[in-house]
């Protein structure tokens, strides 16, 4: 800037159906909201015929620079990775439950996740489903857009989208950063190409520790068992299965934790190994992309099948609670509300 300031610039589509004032108006809405684990949203440009947003700067770039890089990999101690698991948790605490309006991320993973100079956790790209309300390019009620490997089964498979997808996401992001690896990768032998089928065989076997990054000389073994087992236990393939994020953040407080059992993961692509409580446990919505001026490393998924889940209740919470409290609207298109 003038100033000199470093900003960041996400530039828009060009093709956005939505007015310049209705555009305004939401950037406005997100600029109120504000918490020390989200990206900080500087304001708008709608001066010519791009779109951008301006939002602060993070010379550290994103996590997945650091956690999947070996030269970079030794900097996430194991204390460090728990306060980025903890800071991502209470981000995700704060779009779901107690900014002005619900936001559901729909794309949490490694390279949205940003770090500031103390490596500190930012969720970045929050809130971008709401600057494109109608437009058939960005929001697409017939098209599942998403990053493969992250993606809840019930939004990859038929759209259906609440918080527990974001919840869906962050568990897989978890074991992520406590493995140090990403969650598919072909390189591997094929008992260890998918991270949560693997995580959940090595809980099986009581081998959880061996999932643990190798080049951590040290970490909390109970508190890297507890991610473990939360991570698996955010994967369920029942919807209200699934914690929610005040739930995680609990536990991830917590001096003495009691998680259930977790289920077994189904099996990447396999359609028939996940289920929901109902069909109307969910309310089908939109999805979103966008267009930046950075390049992302994960591979994209669209319209396809994705991800792994597995089956125990958590804290018994009821199909009737976590409808009213989770899901949002497709015909108003309005997220949570």
């Amino acid at each position: 800037m003038p100033n000199g300031q470093e900003i960041a610039v996400k530039k828009l589509s060009v093709d956005s159906r939505q007015g310049i004032k209705e555009f305004t108006n939401e950037v406005k809405l997100l600029l109120k909201i504000q918490h020390k684990n989200l990206v900080i949203l500087f304001g708008c440009c709608v001066e010519g015929p791009a779109k951008m947003l301006v939002y602060e700067y993070l010379p550290n770039k994103s996590l997945d620079c650091f956690l999947f890089a070996k030269e970079k990999s030794p900097s996430l101690d194991w204390t460090k990775r728990f306060q980025i698991v903890t800071g991502i948790a209470r981000g995700l605490l704060y779009l779901h439950e107690e900014a002005p309006v619900r936001i559901i991320h729909r794309d949490i993973k490694a390279s949205n996740i940003l770090l500031d100079e103390q490596l500190n956790p930012k969720i970045s790209d929050f809130g971008l489903a709401r600057l494109f309300p109608e437009d058939g390019t960005h929001v697409n009620t017939f098209k599942i857009s998403g990053t493969y490997g992250y993606m809840a089964p019930e939004y990859a498979l038929h759209g259906y989208l609440s918080v527990k997808a974001d919840v869906f996401s962050f568990g897989v992001l978890l074991l992520e950063i406590v493995s140090g690896r990403k969650n598919s990768d072909r390189r591997l032998d094929p008992q260890k190409a998918d991270l949560l089928i693997y995580a959940w065989e090595l809980f099986q076997e009581r081998r959880t520790l061996e999932l643990v990054d190798s080049s951590l000389e040290n970490y909390d073994a109970d508190e890297a068992a507890m991610c473990i087992q939360l991570g698996l236990l955010c994967c369920q393939s029942t919807v209200s299965d699934r914690p929610d994020m005040n739930s995680v953040n609990l536990t991830l407080s917590s001096d003495s934790f009691t998680l259930p059992r977790p289920g077994k993961p189904a099996t990447q692509g396999r359609v028939s190994r996940w289920t929901t409580d109902s069909s109307s446990a969910l309310t089908k919505n939109t999805t979103t992309n966008t267009t930046t001026t950075t390049t992302n490393a994960s591979s994209t998924l669209t319209g396809a099948t994705n991800a792994t889940c597995s089956t125990k209740v958590f804290g018994g919470n009821s199909f009737v609670e976590d409808y009213s409290r989770n899901s949002i609207s497709y015909s108003s298109m309005d997220e949570g509300r």
